[in-house]
């Protein structure tokens, strides 16, 4: 179910017309400030808001069960990843129900699955982070030549992998963003 999803130009979240857009609002600014028009100025401030918000969405992203999601699309995440978060959870459950019982076998062992959690996660994390990475670079550059010879489904389907890496990716973050923040 890897899907990904074509934005327009006004509902463009990348990082980069994020920053274009936000340089765009200030040498705006800059030239009401020189001029003095008001209607500049304040155009310039709603581009940079604008631009600020598009960049926060370029980074959003999120996991629901075994799929990653952000404004690019849905992706669907290693398997490890899920496998791993599982077996944490397990873990700690036989952890916390040895401490209550007193069963030092039972806590160690479920010590142990949390620990073996962790690292099983963190290889779906890092698999899914390079593919993601790769598939926006491959989706980009190949879109990029696939524009230039004007061939649009070719560009279409790069834009989806481009937008499927984006997700993958962004999936990863949201995942590491919460378990530093734990």
């Amino acid at each position: 179910m890897k899907k990904g999803r074509i934005l327009t130009h006004s509902q463009n979240t990348s990082t980069l017309q994020s920053y274009v857009d936000q340089a765009s609002g200030y040498v705006q600014s800059a030239v009401g400030s020189l001029t003095g028009n008001s209607a500049d100025k304040s155009q310039a401030e709603q581009k940079k808001t604008e631009a600020a918000a598009k960049d926060d969405l370029s980074h959003a992203g999120t996991n629901v069960g075994p799929f990653s999601v952000s404004t690019s699309g849905v992706a669907v995440n290693d398997e490890r990843r899920t496998q791993g978060s599982w077996d944490q959870t397990l873990g700690s459950g036989k952890e916390m129900v040895g401490n209550l019982v007193g069963a030092e076998g039972l806590k160690q062992e479920g010590i142990k699955q949390n620990q073996a959690g962790k690292g099983t996660e963190a290889e779906g994390q890092i698999s899914d982070l390079g593919k993601g990475i790769s598939d926006r670079v491959t989706g980009t550059v190949g879109g990029a030549v696939a524009g230039l010879t004007g061939n649009t489904e070719e560009q279409k389907k790069r834009e989806a992998q481009h937008d499927t890496g984006k997700t993958q990716q962004r999936g990863v973050e949201a995942d590491l963003d919460k378990q530093a923040n734990a």
